[in-house]
Parts: structure tokens; C-alpha cells; sequence
């Protein structure tokens, strides 16, 4: 190794994991970690309550909108960096590099492998915002995208582009970033699997003290608070999605019933680990997301092939424009729609790569990069074409609930869809089973992550420690919604979008602490040059 790959070795570090935890009670805690994120978490919960839902969410609405009016440039121009820092690592050759080591197998088959990360990085999303986003966009709902007239064609076209842009290369590269530098400074490296790890070639052993453990808390703060935030509203829209197929008029019980539900089953996954568990249910998840994208195609064919058309012509001819945050009239819905997106990827960077690093040893970084950002962005595109093309044209046709009185319940608007299509009544039941499992793949999976977090990096914690930290998410989201209801989790959303603005400069230096570690590497992946004896 030359002097270079030398002075950003770190190989040579003296940390242990563990080094700092205490075993007690079936748990194996990092002390600094696990307690104070255990204080700050309940300060936070007694704050907001004390304070009444309505006033904290009123204050953190004010701190979110602050933020996200005024680093509005510094979010996009980010963002974008993500993505290209992204693509040249493909084409580089630092993009030979595999995870684990050059003789490193995969741990996971491709397809469970990509069902995996697609199911925690994205998910529910796909359901409710694959049809309520591009109605949204195309009828002026809340402003539309480079001011487009609502109702055009072109306003289609832009809508479905738009949903694209929002759910596509930019947020999976952010993912990525953070996937990538977490798997190989743990698997390549011999380091915790821990967000203070990958700044260990930028502050060397300060990042075992106080300056990691706070990434780390951070970490552990925004991703509980998160989940219990989609957990509580989650429920919310799947007891509409119950109300409207059944015919029942559940409330806040059935909400807490369905807490209740998600949160035991993700226990049992976690105790039964990835393989057993987050695997499982995963492709499950997968096998049902594809029956139900097939048999809507079918069922809409005439609108899916202009609408996968409109789709991609739309992004293509507006990615550039809409990628740029200086000269904008759309302001309003810029800071509405795509500086929020990137502020809710970037504060959730830390959850989901960290779960998409475990799961990804094997992998070469070349092969891992247009894995998590190209095939969840194509999967996406065809699913939001099918879905938000179909919905477009009930609206521009005026066709069912969703056509005669536009957006109204964004929970109900897959379901108004489905009730102008045939056998609505299935299509209904089995979205809301798969609203139901992508919950419980979100809670393990989250679950898994704050619990290695709070170990000190460690990945195979013990299991009353992984139910723990799921229940533990359950139980704020019921405390949440049973206490201040829609005000309360909102609240908290809120509050997690702020810490996208220091995970943004975390990310950040984290780009450059890769490509250091990197470096140190790519020397084990070139060809052997011939000694003169073997010439």
C-alpha cells in the first residue's frame, strides 16, 4: 500500500465493538447511546404532550417551513450531488470494489435482496401516493409543477414526470450514499455497523467519543420517531381503507387494534431475524404488489401504455428544470412537494441504509449502486404509470368518485380508483392486506436498525432487545394518536424533517469519508503488472 492508501487506512484502528455496552436484563446496550436517546426520547413525548398537539405542531410546522424556505438551494443543489457522486462511482473504477472483500459471496439471492430494500425504502408510499400524487399535480390541488396549466395534456405528462422525479434516481441515491458507506466500512473494515463509522478516515478515534455518539443518537431519534409517526398515521388511513370495504365506521379503536396488530407481528419477525423474518415477509410483499399491479394493467390497458409513455417523456424533458431550485415561479409548490421530499429522504437516509448495508455483503459497489437507485426508480415508474395514469384519466373523464369530486381524502383515493374498476371489492381487500404487511416490513426493519444502533453497531443483538425498540415504536405511535391524534403525529413528522438539515452535512462529509476508504482498497482490483522475467 502506497503512502496515500496509508494515511486513510483504517485497518489499524484499536476500537472494539462493544467496548463501551453493559449486558443486563437480556439487553447489550451502548451505554451513552441507549441512555441518552432513552431521556431524549421521552423529553420529547412529555414536551409535546404538556404542550398540547396543536401548539407543538403549530411551533415545529414553523421551524419546518423555516428551514425548508430558506436552505431551499442547499437541499436541491444536495440533492443533486447525491445523485452524480452516485453515477461516477458506477463508472469508476472504485466501482469494481465488493463489499466484504473481493472473495465476499451475496447472503441474499438478487430478487429477495431487491424486495427487501424496496420494501423498506418505499413501500406504502407506492399505494396512497401512486394515485393521489399525480392528481394532485394535475389538478391544481396544491399547485402544479412549473406553473403547467391543470387539466392540459400537458399537465399530465408533467404530473407523471413529476412523481417520478420525486420518487426516483434523486431520493434512492440519498439512500444509497448511506447504504454504501455504512456496508463498507462495516463489512470492509471491520467497524460497527454505526453512522459514526463512516467518518472515521475524517476524525479518526474522536469518532468513538461524544462527536459519534451524537450522530448516532440523531440517528437512533429520527428513525424511532419516524416509524411511530408512519405507524400512527398508517393506521389512520388503513382503518379508512377498512371503512370504506367493509362498511364499518371504526375510529381511534381500530386504529389502536391495528397498532396493536402490526406491532406484534414485526416482533415475531424480528425475533426470527432477516432471514427468517423481514425475508419472509418481503417477498410476500413483493409476489402480492405484482399480482395487483398486473391485474389493474389488465384492467386499464387502454390508459397504461400512453401513461408509461407520458410518464417517462415527462420526466425526461423536466428533470433539469425541475432539478433546479434559481428562477422558479413555482416556488410555493417547490418548497410544498420537492424540498420537503428531499428533507423526509435525507432525515430517513439513516433508517433505511443502514437496513439496505446489512443485507447487502457480497455486492459490488458498482452492482449495489444501480441496484438500490436504478431498479426501485424503474419498478416505481412503471407502478405510478399504471396507477396515476389510470387515476388522471378518471378524473380528466370524469369517471367514479374520483373523477366526479377530484381529491378529497387523500387515505381514500386508491379506493375510489378501484371502486370504478371491476371487482373493486377484491382490489380493496387485498391493497389493504398489503398496507397491512408493508407496515410490519417498515417496523422490523426499523426495529433491526435502532437496535444495532444501540448496541453499539452490533448486528446480532439479543432478542428482547429487538422487541424492545418494536414495541417501543408501536407504543408511541398508540400513546400519540390515543392522546393528540393527527395533531400529535404530525408533530412528530415535523420534528424529524428538521434533522434533515444536519443529516444533509453529515451526508455530505460522508461522500468524502468514502472515497478515502475507498481508495484504500482499489489497489487489490488491478490487474498485476508482468515482471521483466515473465515478459
Amino acid at each position: 500500500m502506497d503512502d496515500e492508501n496509508k494515511k486513510y487506512s483504517i485497518e489499524t484502528t484499536d476500537y472494539e465493538v462493544g467496548q463501551d455496552n453493559i449486558q443486563k436484563w437480556g439487553f447489550d446496550i451502548h451505554n451513552p447511546v441507549f441512555g441518552t436517546s432513552a431521556v431524549l426520547i421521552i423529553v420529547t413525548l412529555l414536551s409535546l404532550l404538556l404542550v398540547g398537539p396543536t401548539t407543538a405542531l403549530n411551533s415545529l410546522n414553523s421551524l419546518k417551513n423555516g428551514i425548508i424556505e430558506q436552505f431551499d438551494s442547499f437541499f436541491m443543489w444536495a440533492t443533486n450531488f447525491f445523485l452524480l457522486f452516485a453515477f461516477l462511482l458506477i463508472l469508476s473504477p472504485l466501482g469494481k470494489i465488493r463489499i466484504g472483500g473481493k472473495n465476499a459471496q451475496s447472503e441474499h439471492s438478487t430478487l429477495s435482496w431487491i424486495a427487501m430494500l424496496f420494501a423498506a425504502g418505499m413501500g406504502i408510499g407506492l399505494l396512497f401516493w401512486g394515485v393521489a400524487e399525480p392528481v394532485a399535480y394535475f389538478t391544481d390541488w396544491y399547485g402544479t409543477p412549473l406553473n403547467v396549466e391543470a387539466y392540459s395534456e400537458e399537465a399530465k405528462a408533467m404530473a407523471l414526470g413529476a412523481t417520478i422525479f420525486h420518487w426516483g434516481l434523486h431520493g434512492w441515491s440519498i439512500y444509497a450514499i448511506v447504504a454504501l458507506s455504512l456496508a463498507f466500512f462495516a463489512y470492509n473494515k471491520g467497524l460497527p455497523l454505526s453512522i459514526r463509522s463512516t467518518f472515521y478516515p475524517i476524525f479518526g478515534d474522536r469518532a468513538w467519543g461524544w462527536l459519534g455518539h451524537t450522530i448516532d443518537i440523531l440517528a437512533v431519534l429520527a428513525t424511532l420517531f419516524g416509524l411511530a409517526t408512519s405507524l400512527g398515521l398508517g393506521a389512520q388511513q388503513a382503518t379508512s381503507g377498512f371503512n370504506h370495504v367493509f362498511g364499518l365506521d371504526g375510529g381511534i379503536g381500530t386504529q389502536l387494534i391495528i397498532i396493536t396488530l402490526v406491532t406484534f407481528i414485526a416482533s415475531l419477525s424480528v425475533m426470527r431475524g432477516i432471514d427468517g423474518g423481514v425475508k419472509v415477509l418481503s417477498n410476500i410483499n413483493m409476489i402480492a404488489a405484482f399480482i395487483l399491479l398486473v391485474f389493474v394493467t389488465i384492467v386499464g390497458w387502454n390508459s397504461v401504455l400512453p401513461s408509461l409513455w407520458a410518464t417517462i417523456s415527462g420526466y425526461a424533458a423536466n428533470v433539469i428544470e425541475l432539478s433546479n431550485p434559481h428562477g422558479r415561479d413555482d416556488s410555493s409548490w417547490m418548497h410544498g412537494w420537492t424540498v420537503f421530499y428531499w428533507a423526509w429522504w435525507i432525515s430517513w437516509s439513516p433508517f433505511v441504509g443502514m437496513f439496505i448495508a446489512r443485507i447487502s455483503k457480497g455486492r459490488t459497489v458498482r452492482e449495489f449502486l444501480i441496484a438500490v437507485i436504478v431498479i426501485p426508480t424503474a419498478v416505481t415508474l412503471v407502478w405510478m404509470s399504471v396507477f396515476g395514469g389510470i387515476a388522471i384519466d378518471q378524473v380528466a373523464n370524469k369517471i367514479g368518485l374520483l373523477g366526479a369530486n377530484g381529491l378529497t381524502d387523500i387515505s381514500l383515493t386508491l379506493f375510489h380508483v378501484y371502486d370504478a374498476m371491476p371487482f373493486s371489492s377484491v382490489l380493496s381487500i387485498l391493497s389493504v392486506v398489503l398496507i397491512l404487511v408493508f407496515f410490519v416490513t417498515s417496523a422490523d426493519s426499523g426495529s433491526l436498525v435502532i437496535d444495532s444502533i444501540t448496541a453499539g453497531g452490533k448486528v446480532d443483538a439479543p432478542v428482547p432487545q429487538r422487541v424492545f425498540w418494536t414495541c417501543m415504536g408501536g407504543a408511541i405511535a398508540a400513546v400519540m394518536l390515543w392522546v393528540g391524534g393527527k395533531d400529535a403525529l404530525q408533530a412528530l413528522q415535523s420534528g424529524v424533517v428538521t434533522t434533515a438539515l444536519p443529516f444533509a452535512l453529515v451526508l455530505l462529509m460522508m461522500c468524502v469519508s468514502l472515497i478515502k476508504g475507498l481508495r484504500t482498497e482499489i489497489h487489490e482490483y488491478k490487474a498485476p503488472v508482468p515482471s521483466d522475467q515473465e515478459a
